[in-house]
């Protein structure tokens, strides 16, 4: 086993080209590249100092149909993850694989921030070491319970009996931790190339718990990792999935796939498709072969 250090290196692994990029863009000019119905909502400060930006995404209807009220996709990461899961619910509607859905990104106010730091204190349910800033995902949790969901509920028409939480990597395991925390507060779980393995195997020992809890999970969850992911990363998720499915836990219909050939960060593009397509299986319009085209 990596020692946690080891393995924190590897959940801090992104994709940093996307830092020079916007540099570019930032002198560059001509006017930047917008994502369409999209906003940004900052969030007063908690009582920790930590003080969240919402990236929200509207459907394509959403101003058309003000009667309707949508499911909502929470996923980690805003930063990063907002952009892969707004980029592909186009596409997904397109093909009536998932109903259309309001993407809430949860990130920090504020420029130039070091997110890869930053993200530590929220995702990581238990600390890392001596590290203080990590092991806090207990009071992010809350603070999406108590303050975020209400927000976003009271400030857009979204379906409370239709929320999804995803995530990758830390985020992943941020997803996992808040399922077995609070199973009933998402209806869906995507967590893709989740790091179980930081902390010493910490969430083996809290799922572990649960399943003795006799606590029925009642939600759809997917959970993936990349075929080429270091052996140590992808055995932490490989053992987790046996753990899964060994439980054989009341009301949970699960799916778990390896994305052939593909390293940590290039997985979770196909991780979020393949996982929004489960989790919203129950809603889509259609099911099985296109008609056309």
């Amino acid at each position: 086993m990596k020692s946690p250090l080891v393995c924190l290196g590897l959940v801090l692994c992104t994709v940093l080209p996307g830092f020079a990029a916007a540099a570019e863009t930032a002198a560059s000019p001509f006017p930047a590249h917008m994502i369409p119905d999209s906003e940004l909502r900052v969030l007063p400060k908690t009582s920790a100092g930590r003080q969240y930006q919402l990236h929200v995404g509207l459907p394509a209807s959403y101003r058309k149909e003000p009667q309707r009220r949508y499911p909502v996709v929470y996923v980690t990461d805003a930063y990063w993850d907002f952009q892969k899961i707004t980029a592909i619910e186009g596409s997904l509607v397109y093909d009536k694989v998932v109903p259309e859905f309001i993407t809430v990104g949860l990130g920090y106010a504020g420029e130039n921030l070091d997110y890869g730091s930053m993200r530590l204190w929220e995702l990581s349910p238990a600390p890392f070491g001596s590290n203080a800033a990590t092991g806090h995902a207990a009071d992010f949790l809350k603070t999406i319970e108590k303050e975020i969901i209400p927000f976003v509920e009271r400030e857009y028409r979204a379906d409370p009996a239709h929320r999804v939480l995803a995530g990758a990597s830390l985020g992943g395991l941020f997803t996992l931790y808040a399922m077995y925390t609070t199973p009933d507060l998402f209806q869906g779980y995507v967590a893709a190339t989740p790091a179980v393995v930081v902390g010493n195997d910490w969430l083996f020992g809290y799922e572990e718990d649960f399943a003795k809890s006799g606590k029925p999970i009642n939600a759809r969850v997917y959970v993936a990792g990349g075929g080429n992911e270091s052996p140590s990363f992808l055995g932490g998720v490989l053992r987790m999935n046996q753990r899964i499915v060994s439980r054989h836990y009341k009301g949970l219909a699960y799916d778990f796939r390896i994305i052939d050939g593909e390293r940590h960060a290039g997985m979770q593009f196909e991780a979020y498709v393949r996982g929004l397509r489960f989790v919203f299986a129950p809603l889509a319009p259609e099911n099985g072969p296109s008609t056309s085209p």
